[in-house]
């Protein structure tokens, strides 16, 4: 068994709540996780916070995204953990060498996208350059609310398991 995974099955609740919300700042979603536990393997831990997941609505998803910075953004999101920051840098690291246009026109489309749709744009920016992010939010703005909702509470989804799997490797 992991070891990561085996402590935090028996670690205490608020000890056990910090780890998920670090993975995903939904309250509802952690609280689901630790009253799952035990969980035997990291592939059952993944089957479970996708389950647990599938179970949230709207408020939960806004609480887990309210948890992100914007992407480009060096300024941390006002709800999150010290390691989701680190996290999220570590996530958005292709903007560090982004062109200053390309910085500037994220940031005037992510306070767009805000004004239209009432919540921080959500993308699983691991892998993608800055210029992939841009062309994925111009896109996005094209959507109605609830299908850009179910598409930010997707790659919440995407975003929570590998940040699992970084958890599961500490």
């Amino acid at each position: 068994m992991n070891q990561t995974l085996a402590a935090w099955n028996t670690a205490p609740e608020q000890t056990a709540i910090e780890a998920m919300l670090t993975c995903c700042g939904a309250t509802r979603w952690a609280a689901a996780m630790i009253a799952a536990r035990p969980i035997p393997t990291p592939e059952s831990l993944h089957a479970t916070a996708d389950s647990i997941w599938s179970k949230m609505r709207e408020p939960d998803w806004l609480e887990a995204f309210a948890c992100h910075p914007r992407i480009g953004s060096r300024k941390p999101a006002t709800h999150a953990s010290s390691q989701s920051t680190s996290w999220s840098n570590q996530e958005q690291s292709s903007t560090e060498s982004a062109a200053e246009q390309t910085l500037s026109r994220l940031a005037a489309l992510n306070a767009q996208y805000e004004e239209r749709f009432g919540f921080t744009y959500i993308v699983c920016a691991t892998g993608r350059s800055a210029e992939e992010m841009l062309a994925i939010l111009e896109r996005r703005l094209s959507s109605d609310r609830p299908t850009e909702l179910a598409e930010a509470a997707e790659q919440q989804r995407q975003i929570t398991h590998i940040r699992l799997k970084k958890w599961l490797a500490e």
